[in-house]
């Protein structure tokens, strides 16, 4: 098939079926017509790929790391034990930023109840939210936001 039916049966724009095959993510099948822009032809294994590289994106993965992932489940080499390992890994990073998100939604809503009550006292942040649980907060590090153990957010009553 070609770019413009590939990417209706992948859903995918046909700048980012370019953008794929320039990153080497997708290796389409060339038929020599065209000139000195041959035609690229995709087929079906491509359209896996093209599934697989959807999947790994909306687990948060990164294309470089698809990218390696499918150069072993092409070779064949992709075994139960490595997608486990694989999968385990995502999995704790997904932890990682669902806690940060609910940190982040829970500073929100306490920065917004403190709107709505008339600015009572000192307004919430990420180490003061005015709430009365005592829930992990994050801590700015040199690599990013990380959940830091030691530190409890809530230590204003309202």
């Amino acid at each position: 098939m070609l770019i413009s039916d590939f990417a209706g049966a992948t859903g995918l724009s046909r700048d980012t079926v370019r953008f794929y095959v320039r990153l080497g993510l997708l290796r389409p099948k060339s038929n020599g017509k065209g000139g000195c822009h041959p035609y690229q032809i995709f087929n079906q294994e491509d359209v896996q790929t093209a599934e697989v590289i959807r999947v790994g994106q909306s687990l948060g993965m990164s294309l470089k790391e698809i990218a390696a992932l499918d150069t072993e489940r092409r070779d064949g080499s992709m075994t139960s034990e490595r997608m486990m390992e694989i999968l385990s890994a995502q999995l704790a990073r997904l932890e990682t930023k669902a806690t940060e998100l609910a940190t982040m939604t829970h500073f929100v809503r306490s920065k917004m109840a403190w709107l709505a009550d008339g600015e009572p006292g000192p307004q919430p942040d990420f180490g003061q939210c005015g709430c009365e649980d005592q829930r992990p907060i994050l801590a700015r590090t040199k690599h990013g936001s990380q959940l830091d153990p030691q530190a409890k957010c809530c230590t204003v009553r309202r």
